[in-house]
């Protein structure tokens, strides 16, 4: 599962890319952002979860682990390909943030009007689509039914029959709504259209697209809905304990996620069909799969559901390499990276080691210790994706402007800097470049020398999340940038310089002299490794 070649590559979010409209979508821009990675020497383009997304807008809360996001459908394209007529779409106007309730408004009357105006003349193609997505028609009958009950959560169906999936109800419902579910239908079928087409240009420009898996489902789903046995669900279909983290000393209460929670031994008895099912329909989609709260898998923190905070929980086993080994053996060529950022102990270590994926590691997270942090670019294991930081942290110089004086302090020794300059990401990447880290990812953000105000998201919390857009930029300068990196330091698609001509690189990151003055002996006995959470990294 390790990587064979020094790759590098861009995190961007595909809500995020600039073209016309009030959203990112599978468009033009889109096609013109793996030129850009292409150009300037990439490999990689990580974008995060392209599932249809529901209350609160994040991308890690869908409705279907299967289906794609309807709102990241371009427009244009349809026009082209003849499902709606010429001059039928006015573009929003392009805003600093996603107005999502506008995009959704807009987007819902003109995927209607296309599936009036169209459907019947793709009705071949939408028919050999959904025999080969047997998911999707069930998932389309999940969204007919929420509209049909006014949108509530499938687990405050008035009619018990129907949320228990009763063959009685399910007959009575497939007719009434048989028009509304051919339509959720058809809008899949435009998503995964318009991805293959994107896809297959980005394979052609050796463009591998690096895709991104929640550990955990959204309680309103139709995962849940379809599959209850699966779920640590009561007799009334209601969840009996849910994911989240527990206190720390950044989140008094915790993080009580929500998620309904597995039952593993289930899961065990199917052959982790499921799980099977889920990874090779995101290896269809990605080249590269990157599996959120990868921890969880060796061990998960577990809330009653009926408590409102993470204060009462507790730590249960998870599956480890049980479920990995059937992966395997099912998709032996699916290359997963494991999310493996907060308290790395030993079981998690060890299934890490025994999976053998590449871990993550953040430079953000360097200089706030000492010369120990695994997080360093001199430390950091060459298995690894190495970022400067993730969607969950702030951008670089956001992170720079809310530093203390020692983070900084310590910053500027280990990047080689004057003890007065700011100026760090050019020195950044460079060490995120020159590491032995296989495989290296800047946010788009951080390429573009954006400060706090482009953060994509603030862990914990809900609203003014995810609605970042990156604004029309000649991007020239930092192509070439780029470009040079990945020459000087042996990565992505450019040859590189003789390696020989390159000054040595230091071998290990200096002490820092603020924690030497501060800090009792560690006992080296203890193999815990701990390092910030990407939920405590605000802090």
């Amino acid at each position: 599962m390790c990587f064979p070649l020094r790759k590098s590559g861009v995190l961007m979010h595909i809500a995020s890319l600039p073209n016309p409209g009030g959203i990112g979508t599978l468009g033009k821009a889109a096609y013109e952002f793996v030129d850009f990675v292409r150009d300037s020497g990439m490999n990689i383009w990580q974008v995060l979860p392209v599932g249809p997304t529901d209350f609160g807008d994040s991308p890690y809360q869908s409705t279907s682990t299967f289906a794609g996001n309807p709102l990241l459908i371009d427009p244009d394209k349809l026009i082209s390909e003849g499902f709606l007529p010429i001059d039928s779409y006015e573009p929003l106007p392009i805003a600093k943030t996603i107005d999502y309730e506008a995009v959704k408004a807009q987007r819902k009357d003109l995927l209607h009007r296309a599936f009036d105006y169209s459907a019947f003349l793709f009705r071949d193609e939408i028919r050999e689509f959904s025999e080969s997505h047997p998911r999707i028609r069930p998932y389309a009958l999940f969204r007919a039914l929420k509209d049909h009950f006014g949108g509530v959560s499938w687990m405050a169906w008035p009619d018990q029959a129907i949320r228990r999936r009763e063959p009685e109800a399910l007959k009575k419902y497939s007719e009434l709504l048989k028009k509304e579910t051919d339509y959720y239908c058809f809008e899949q079928f435009l998503f995964f259209r318009q991805w293959q087409q994107l896809h297959d240009y980005a394979k052609g420009n050796n463009v591998q697209i690096m895709g991104d898996m929640p550990i955990y489902v959204s309680e309103d789903s139709s995962d849940v809905w379809l599959n209850p046995e699966l779920f640590e669900l009561d007799d009334d279909l209601k969840p009996i304990r849910i994911a989240g983290v527990p206190p720390d000393y950044f989140q008094i209460k915790g993080q009580r996620w929500g998620n309904p929670l597995y039952r593993w031994d289930v899961h065990e008895e199917t052959g982790f069909a499921w799980w099977i099912d889920r990874l090779g329909t995101a290896g269809s989609l990605y080249d590269i799969l990157r599996i959120d709260h990868f921890i969880g898998f060796a061990n998960y923190y577990a809330i009653p559901a009926e408590y409102e905070d993470a204060i009462i929980g507790v730590y249960e086993p998870g599956p480890g390499m049980k479920l990995f080994d059937a992966i395997k053996e099912a998709l032996p060529n699916l290359e997963i990276v494991a999310e493996d950022l907060g308290t790395v102990t030993p079981p998690v270590k060890k299934l890490l080691d025994d999976c053998g994926f590449p871990g993550m590691k953040v430079m953000q997270f360097a200089y706030d210790s000492d010369e120990t942090n695994v997080h360093h670019p001199e430390n950091t294991a060459e298995n690894s994706f190495y970022y400067t930081g993730t969607h969950d942290n702030n951008t670089a110089i956001g992170w720079w402007a809310d530093a203390s004086e020692d983070t900084k302090a310590y910053a500027r020794l280990c990047l080689e800097l004057p003890e007065d300059s700011d100026n760090i990401l050019p020195a950044m990447t460079k060490q995120l470049f020159e590491s032995d880290a296989k495989t290296v990812i800047v946010p788009m953000q951080d390429w573009l020398e954006l400060g706090g105000e482009a953060r994509m998201n603030f862990p914990g919390t809900l609203g003014n999340n995810w609605g970042w857009r990156m604004q029309p930029t000649p991007l020239n300068d930092i192509r070439a940038r780029i470009r040079t990196l990945n020459r000087l330091y042996g990565r992505g698609n450019v040859a590189p310089v003789n390696r020989d001509e390159m000054p040595p690189r230091r071998t290990k990151p200096p002490v820092n002299p603020k924690k030497v003055a501060e800090e009792p002996e560690i006992d080296e006995t203890d193999e815990t490794v701990t390092t910030p959470s990407k939920e405590e990294e605000e802090a």
